[in-house]
């Protein structure tokens, strides 16, 4: 039998730099906005592949209303600290406009090990993610739990999607971030395993024919972490509203406990394949929140509102008992007054017909990023 899991949740988040002035991404960062950051931050926070982003990742936190006051925290220094370099910070997974062009690598071994290895693909590695951990601390009950989780991956990436720029134009894809990504290898939903042990059968194959070092670099939608002992979701854009990130972190946890709930009574979600739930994942990659997804219990597309309405049903007595019910209740919200990429849009087309030219709509989106990203 195994122990009921902790359920403790941590959230990671990827910040863009950005020039106050012009809105562009940040192509010079100095040396010294690190060593700053460390200074005023710690371990909570780390350069990323590109010199122009910045990783922070709150501490092991018992709720998500706990985790979301550390990124509030988190965003705030940040800022506070880029400020005095002359940047500033977006919350989003794609900057608007900017070119991946000219950007400068991180100087670390591993980043240019990357490089080397993917050439044009980590090129265009121009976005930044949301990464949500929650504990579960039986090795073999966290594979059991990430087979089934899968099924709900495509439902949370809708209601994260943050990214529907790329380099000036609109692309018609709410999570562009998501078409960049995927070129990565080992990338996509994950693979159903037997047990923990099967699955570390299989990443001790890539390592030891050399391909990989260790299990960081499988970068799959959802994962075992190899760091530490949680279920790593990864699929989210990053929600440029804090509101918005502790709903989908929230989300995720209480899924989480609610198939560690229905295992308790000897019950499984249904798990269906990746070629189906592929599906899934383009339409909300393509359409985030406004279009169907397949109910594949039923057999046919609902409307994502009709779905989001069961799955907080669902999980009403996971989110009463994990503390985080407002956090739940707030994805009603956001169906209401959509994402991150609808409000881009929105922005972005009402400068447009006022007669503001393109560059000029796309760095008002900027400033609205900016604003947003700190607002608590």
């Amino acid at each position: 039998m195994h122990a009921a899991p902790s359920f403790t949740i941590g959230i990671e988040e990827e910040y863009m730099l950005v020039e106050p002035r012009t809105g562009d991404l940040a192509r010079k960062v100095p040396r010294s906005l690190m060593p700053a950051l460390k200074k005023k931050l710690g371990a909570t926070v780390s350069p990323e592949f590109l010199q122009s982003q910045v990783e922070v990742g709150t501490p092991v936190c018992k709720s998500v209303g706990e985790a979301c006051r550390e990124l509030a925290a988190l965003r705030a220094g940040v800022a506070e600290v880029a400020a005095r370099h002359d940047l500033a910070i977006i919350a989003a997974s794609t900057h608007p406009f900017a070119n991946p062009h000219g950007q400068r690598i991180t100087r670390r071994a591993r980043y240019a090990e990357l490089a080397e290895d993917l050439q044009a693909v980590v090129r265009r590695l121009l976005i930044g993610g949301m990464h949500v951990h929650v504990g579960i601390d039986d090795d073999d009950l966290r594979i059991d739990l990430m087979n089934q989780a899968s099924y709900i991956l495509p439902h949370l990436l809708a209601l994260s999607t943050s990214s529907p720029f790329w380099q000036g134009m609109d692309t018609g894809l709410k999570s562009y971030r998501l078409s960049v990504w995927d070129e990565m290898p080992r990338t996509g939903l994950p693979h159903p395993f037997d047990s923990f042990s099967d699955f570390q059968r299989h990443v001790d194959v890539l390592i030891d024919a050399g391909m990989i070092e260790d299990a960081t670099k499988i970068w799959w939608d959802l994962r075992p972490s190899a760091r530490y002992p949680t279920l790593e979701m990864r699929i989210a854009d990053l929600c440029t509203t804090l509101k918005d990130a502790a709903c989908v972190a929230a989300l995720f946890q209480c899924w989480l406990r609610m198939l560690h709930r229905l295992r308790l009574s000897n019950l499984r979600w249904r798990q269906y394949s990746n070629w189906l739930l592929e599906e899934n994942r383009w339409r909300a990659h393509r359409y985030g929140i406004d279009n169907a997804l397949i109910d594949f219990g039923r057999g046919r597309a609902v409307e994502y509102a009709e779905l989001l309405g069961e799955i907080l049903a669902l999980l009403s007595d996971d989110a009463e008992a994990l503390n985080c019910a407002a956090e739940v209740r707030h994805a009603r919200t956001i169906l209401r007054r959509g994402t991150s990429a609808h409000r881009q849009l929105k922005i972005y087309h009402h400068a447009i017909k006022q007669g503001r030219t393109k560059e000029a709509a796309l760095a008002t989106v900027v400033n609205w990023l900016r604003k947003e990203t700190l607002r608590v």
